[in-house]
């Protein structure tokens, strides 16, 4: 018997085998199936753990034989029986307990069950506002259950990992104060203190500060984290992330850690490591390079820059980027050098959703001698030593089809690299299977926001400019790089961090860049700053996703497929049917009221 203790003094679905064959037996849960082969009905039993093929002969058991008359798929059962080989030539392998089945002695209907909406199968089509609907019911579907099982083996990685380290878990408050932290808030109005509202977290950044400042050196907590922002596939309002923080520590040690971690969670799965030490990468090269801040280096196809080649040519376009202080820079498609012209208008149309405003290209093609053939608009403009030197930098052949755009390096990155992704996807480059990391680093500090007119954090306000970089800080702050890196896999950002500033003097000059005037200073960022005046250790720390972890080790394609109880696109949770309307009593004790936005004019 393999049952776990006596609070399950049953067998599951997923544990019975040869060597069981003879025993007397309990198993619990929901049929899977009901086949009525001519007396004999056959149930399959499912429980989290498996299947396992139960018998009813009228001929042993006429009662149970009656009950299983009126079983239907989804009824919750217990069935008592005997374990027996099946028959030579019905084994099946698929199956782990495939080789026996249970004779039914007595069957019990513990629950009946409504024709279900959806067939709960892996392999059935249904629509995903259906399933989120019925989401108790989807759950039960096997994927479901393997990736929720998936996600509980990662915490407890997690946990054990840090554990064996002298991390320290400590929970965080999830009502707290708003702060900016580069998304918008979920705010939480007070019933005691009319007129004011908490935050939920989007994150324990200062909290996790201030704890190192309290002397716990290795914090880490599996921390629930609150972002109202547009959904998109890797994102959700609220999510899991796992968050560490360390003191008297550097970007090296983190890094070493987390890579630690991810090679042990990589290894609950049957997917291979591209590489066992993790490349890194500057922002500038990532840009350049792949178009993009979290590259999939599953596959190559880099972007190449060709102003230097082109800065001269005959093709106005070309010679214009580059003498307005932009860059021509292109990437090379295998095998799509039979590129259509319609084919060629939709990527045009593509590019321009990005910020291009027009879209080059060049087909290497076979010619009659097996030599190489030039079709392109563009191609009577360029010199044979322009287009040899245009493929050498792109690493294109015969069969291959170069894009180009030419425009500000930062519009250039990202068309070039929506166009990798989505050829790294149509040509299938990248391996499901393989697991490609990678880091990020070298992040400038300090973007500018053209609206507000005020410089604003690239990760958040906490991060520690390069020590080389502090002087710049006066005179060139766009040029002022972090101390911050992002680890990437297969294409999405799985975790980010950076040394913290731990000098009240230095974050208050951040602030002030930030356009904070000293009492917006002293109301948001208080606290914080007077935690520092009392001994702040140098820190740091990261805080990987663990959605985002697990949607991309169980291979799907969203979180909310990772995920027990997600929100739509929409952030609506369709089975709850939430948000909704409150009582305008509960309003009241709130000191709130709801003012409706007016309706648009109709259209004449």
């Amino acid at each position: 018997m393999t049952t776990i203790d006596k609070l399950r003094p049953y067998s599951t679905c997923g544990e019975l085998r040869a060597d069981d064959a003879g025993r007397t037996v309990t198993v619990k849960g929901w049929v899977n199936r009901r086949r009525d082969h001519g007396g004999l009905i056959f149930l399959d039993i499912r429980d989290r753990y498996g299947l396992t093929q139960v018998v009813c002969n009228p001929e042993d058991s006429p009662i149970a034989h009656r009950v299983a008359e009126q079983v239907r798929s989804e009824f919750v059962v217990e069935v008592s029986g005997t374990v027996q080989l099946r028959p030579e030539g019905t084994r099946n392998p698929n199956m782990a307990t495939g080789d026996i089945e249970v004779i039914v002695s007595d069957l019990v209907i513990l629950n009946a069950a409504k024709t279900t909406p959806f067939e709960i199968t892996d392999h059935s089509d249904v629509d995903e506002s259906l399933r989120l609907e019925y989401r108790y019911l989807d759950l039960r579907r096997p994927k479901m259950q393997h990736n929720l099982i998936l996600r509980h083996r990662i915490v407890k990685k997690i946990r054990e990992y840090l554990d064996a380290r002298d991390f320290i878990e400590i929970e965080t408050p999830i009502l707290t104060k708003a702060t900016p932290e580069g998304a918008r808030d979920y705010l939480v109005p007070s019933r005691l203190y009319a007129g004011q509202f908490y935050a939920l977290p989007q994150s324990p950044q200062q909290m996790k500060q201030l704890l190192m400042v309290a002397g716990m050196d290795r914090y880490y907590q599996i921390a629930r984290c609150f972002r109202d922002e547009d959904q998109r596939a890797d994102r959700q309002p609220e999510f899991t992330q796992l968050d560490l923080e360390m003191s008297f520590v550097d970007m090296e040690q983190i890094m070493q850690l987390t890579e630690g971690l991810f090679i042990e969670l990589v290894g609950l799965t049957d997917m291979t490591l591209q590489e066992s030490t993790f490349p890194r990468l500057t922002y500038d090269d990532a840009m350049r390079r792949f178009g993009t801040d979290k590259p999939d280096l599953r596959y190559r196809l880099e972007i190449a820059d060709v102003s230097d080649v082109v800065a001269r040519s005959e093709f106005g376009v070309f010679r214009g980027a580059v003498d307005s202080g932009g860059v021509v820079r292109a990437i090379a498609v295998p095998g799509k050098a039979d590129v259509t012209r319609k084919q060629v208008d939709e990527l045009t149309e593509f590019s321009r959703k990005f910020g291009a405003k027009g879209l080059a290209w060049i087909a290497f093609e076979a010619g009659a001698d097996g030599e190489r053939s030039v079709r392109s608009p563009i191609a009577k403009f360029l010199s044979t030593e322009e287009l040899d030197a245009i493929a050498a930098a792109t690493g294109a052949g015969i069969g291959d089809l170069i894009l180009f755009v030419a425009d500000r390096a930062e519009v250039a990155a990202n068309v070039l690299g929506r166009l990798r992704e989505r050829f790294g996807d149509e040509l299938g480059l990248a391996d499901p299977t393989v697991a490609a990391f990678c880091w990020v680093v070298d992040f400038p500090l300090l973007g500018w926001d053209e609206d507000g007119q005020r410089w604003d954090a690239m990760h958040h306000p906490f991060t520690a400019p390069l020590d080389e970089d502090i002087p710049l800080l006066e005179t060139d702050p766009g040029a002022v790089r972090a101390k911050a890196y992002d680890i990437v896999l297969n294409g999405f950002e799985v975790g980010g961090g950076s040394i913290r500033i731990h000098q009240r003097e230095l974050q208050r000059q951040i602030f002030a860049l930030m356009g904070y005037e000293d009492e917006q200073i002293v109301e948001r960022f208080g606290h914080l700053l007077r935690a520092f005046e009392y001994g702040a250790p140098p820190h740091g720390g990261i805080a990987p996703g663990i959605d985002r972890i697990a949607m991309i080790l169980a291979a799907e394609p969203t979180l909310r497929e990772v995920m027990a109880f997600p929100k739509n696109q929409s952030a609506r949770d369709l089975m709850f049917d939430a948000p909704g309307n409150v009582d305008t009593a509960q309003l009241d004790d709130l000191h709130i009221k709801v003012v409706m936005p007016e309706e648009e004019p109709a259209a004449k």
